[in-house]
């Protein structure tokens, strides 16, 4: 419950932030001029897919903010038994901050106009996500080949469903990016994909936080700073 209030509450600043910009207490009819020439008086700075984007965004991370708080509670119960966390995780985890630095970089050639640039971060991003998606799939086998299946335990069953949401959004993700990485290999001006690159470094910086969040919380890290932070303010 926690989670969920929390990430509530960030959403509403953001919207109170993004209300504010919007004048709404502004009275348009005791201005003087055209409609551009005072502040919010335009059309909104941003492009409508930056904003479906944002909108997509917030409703997967209250996906993900109900996960962590169904996770916490049913942890609580006396039948949880947490399995062992593969190893290979925080080699995946490695390989996605890589993906996500490498689209950053991506983004960077494309305001830049370098195509070559872009080229290869969309190319090492792809790959590094592909590799990601690989080592998810070899940590399953891990668990399974050591016993931890899905139904043996409800620890086990939460583990599988989290991750295999994390990852179909992760493949969601690249098939976007492949158009990008197809289009940019053929030739197609940057000035056409800039948009299209700054959404996919969006996306997977979204996707790397929204996982660095779940690994502290299958490997009891986020347990433990709670409870640093409850003795801080008792």
């Amino acid at each position: 419950m926690t989670a969920i209030v929390l990430f509530m509450a960030g959403l509403a600043a953001i919207a109170g932030w993004w209300l504010s910009q919007q004048r709404l207490a502004a009275k348009p009819w005791l201005e003087e001029g055209s409609l551009g020439d005072f502040p919010g008086g335009g059309a909104s700075l941003l492009p409508p897919a930056k904003i479906g984007l944002g909108v997509f965004l917030a409703v997967v991370g209250s996906l993900f903010a109900l996960f962590i708080s169904a996770y916490s509670m049913r942890m609580e119960l006396i039948d949880w038994r947490s399995l062992p966390v593969p190893k290979l995780l925080w080699f995946n985890t490695v390989v996605l901050i890589l993906s996500s630095a490498a689209l950053q970089w991506a983004q960077r050639a494309a305001r830049r106009d370098d195509s070559d640039n872009m080229l290869i971060g969309l190319l090492a991003g792809g790959i590094s996500a592909v590799v990601f998606v690989i080592g998810q799939l070899l940590a399953w086998q891990q668990l399974n080949a050591a016993g931890y299946l899905p139904a043996a335990n409800p620890a086990n069953a939460f583990f599988y469903l989290i991750t295999a949401v994390h990852g179909l959004h992760v493949l969601g993700g690249l098939a976007v990016l492949s158009r990008a990485t197809i289009k940019t290999w053929r030739g197609v001006e940057v000035s056409r994909l800039r948009l299209s690159v700054e959404l996919c470094a969006m996306y997977w910086h979204f996707l790397l936080l929204v996982w660095l969040i779940l690994l502290a919380l299958l490997t009891g890290w986020a347990d433990d700073f709670a409870a640093i932070c409850r003795q801080l303010l008792t």
